[in-house]
């Protein structure tokens, strides 16, 4: 596996930047903001983050529809800022990657304002367009009458984001260009001089936003757009060879073994390992047992282990928070099972405190129900919980409300806490190179019917029973590290165990 030697012991720290820290007092969050709290991020025991879009935007769809790549959104600071960032995490031995949105930009940004003119220019096939003003694209939606262009544009998601051309795998229209014509290798191109200028500005890598969705009409293994980003990453490679690249994929025989990105998310998919471990109603961490989990985890696992990292995440930007899930006890072995496992984990703010999800929260820029998975993060019990100094009314969105919203600064006083087990476990995962990214592993107990799941990794032994009773594991010595109760062999209830 020929991957940046930092990813082993890489932890990632994911930061809405709208919510995370306002040092200006506006009531949104900043880079400045970021950067006063790298040191928490630091002694959380994260050595990694992943910036959620930074990038100049209309924001109506949480950055996601970018106007400008190389223009730092004003209301998070300046390019400067970030650049400082940069060095700044660097001295601390923190690593950060940007999102990058490749499959669309926002309908105000230049190229397409360009592409949609009446006469042919340079941008033109930057964006699927048809050759009529009433004729659709298929599979997806699409948008007619808004430009002098005659013709329709694709749009990948909402109304605001037209879909960048990369070509079709199978052209079946006079107005398609296949995937290996000039329109989308200039297309292509465009998006690695992205890339290549915030890498050379000390970024250390990118998220690459649905990173599977390029290639329009491709087969049912991606060959198209495998084949495309395996040329541009490895382009992007032979310059900053330290750079590393995770996908929103979720399907790492894709990703990581043909299309060449160094990790691929687990994402939340209805009835899937991670899905199952954390979030159906009868996901293992409720208490059931793991064999739905581990049969589609190790599915994965060796298909994919030669080639890459599977990325375990608490949670993201567009899902409900765990904390919706699983209580505070069973976070703690969420946690500790997620930061034990083989590959790269992700950790989302305030997940490490059990931060709420707030669902009855009204859309704000485009979240709907995500919106609640976006507040502001609780640093404290004063004023806007020490997310901002400015109004209350002015915030991005309010801060929750409740008398026992969890904050940083009580649990750090508590040694009981769901924060300070997580700085545990990601101390322990640090000391013990068998518990980082490449560390074997082998299942050594999962039956049906039986809530307690043991593993090895390495030289390391680990138990784990989220049920409400205690079980007999069979395991003996004395613990190297344990949440719970682990006495004669008897690992108790929502107890966790490295032997």
């Amino acid at each position: 596996m020929n991957r940046p030697a930092w990813l082993r012991d890489a932890v990632f720290y994911e930061i809405y930047p709208s919510s995370f820290s306002d040092s200006n007092g506006d009531g949104i969050g900043d880079v400045n903001g970021i950067r006063r709290k790298l040191p928490y991020v630091k002694a959380l025991g994260c050595n990694a983050l992943w910036l959620n879009p930074c990038f100049d935007s209309p924001f109506k769809d949480g950055g996601y529809d970018v106007r400008d790549y190389k223009l730092v959104a004003p209301r998070y600071g300046t390019n400067e800022d970030l650049y400082a960032l940069f060095r700044e995490a660097h001295a601390l031995g923190i690593r950060v990657l940007l999102d990058l949105v490749p499959g669309h930009t926002s309908e105000e940004h230049p190229w397409f304002i360009q592409s949609g003119q009446a006469e042919r220019n340079e941008y033109s096939d930057r964006y699927i367009w048809t050759d009529f003003w009433i004729k659709g694209t298929p599979d997806h939606p699409y948008i007619g009458g808004e430009t002098p262009r005659n013709g329709t544009y694709m749009l990948n998601f909402f109304k605001c984001q037209p879909a960048l051309n990369y070509g079709w795998a199978k052209v079946t229209e006079a107005w398609q260009t296949p995937a290996d014509a000039p329109a989308a290798k200039a297309t292509r191109d465009a998006m690695a001089d992205v890339m290549g200028f915030w890498l050379s500005q000390g970024c250390d890598g990118f998220r690459v936003d649905m990173a599977n969705s390029l290639v329009k009409a491709d087969d049912e293994n991606k060959s198209y757009t495998s084949a495309l980003w395996k040329g541009l990453l490895n382009e992007m490679r032979a310059k900053y060879p330290e750079a590393a690249f995770v996908a929103e994929w979720g399907w790492p025989k894709q990703a990581l073994c043909l299309a060449d990105f160094d990790m691929d998310f687990y994402l939340d998919h209805p009835g899937n390992g991670y899905n199952r471990l954390v979030r159906s109603p009868d996901a293992y961490l409720k208490g059931n047992d793991p064999v739905a989990f581990v049969k589609d985890y190790l599915d994965r696992y060796e298909v994919s282990r030669e080639a890459g990292y599977i990325s375990f995440i608490t949670g993201n930007h567009d899902t409900p928070r765990i904390s919706w899930y699983l209580s505070e006890e069973r976070l703690k072995l969420a946690y500790a099972l997620l930061f034990t496992l083989p590959g790269v984990p992700f950790l989302y703010y305030g997940d490490e405190i059990g931060m709420r999800y707030l669902s009855t929260l009204p859309t704000k820029e485009g979240g709907y129900t995500r919106t609640g998975s976006r507040t502001p993060m609780q640093w404290g019990t004063g004023h806007n919980l020490g997310f901002s100094p400015g109004d209350p009314q002015a915030l991005y969105l309010p801060v929750d409300p409740a008398a026992d919203a969890p904050t940083v600064a009580e649990q750090e006083r508590d040694p009981a806490s769901l924060l300070t087990a997580v700085k545990a476990v990601l101390a322990l995962r640090h000391r013990q190179p068998d518990l980082q990214a490449d560390g074997p592993l082998s299942i050594l107990h999962a039956k049906a019917g039986d809530p307690l799941l043991v593993y090895r990794r390495g030289a390391l032994t680990l138990a784990v029973n989220p049920s409400d009773g205690p079980v007999q594991t069979g395991l003996s010595g004395a613990p190297l590290f344990q949440l719970g109760t682990f006495e004669r062999g008897e690992l108790g209830p929502c107890s966790f165990v490295v032997l």
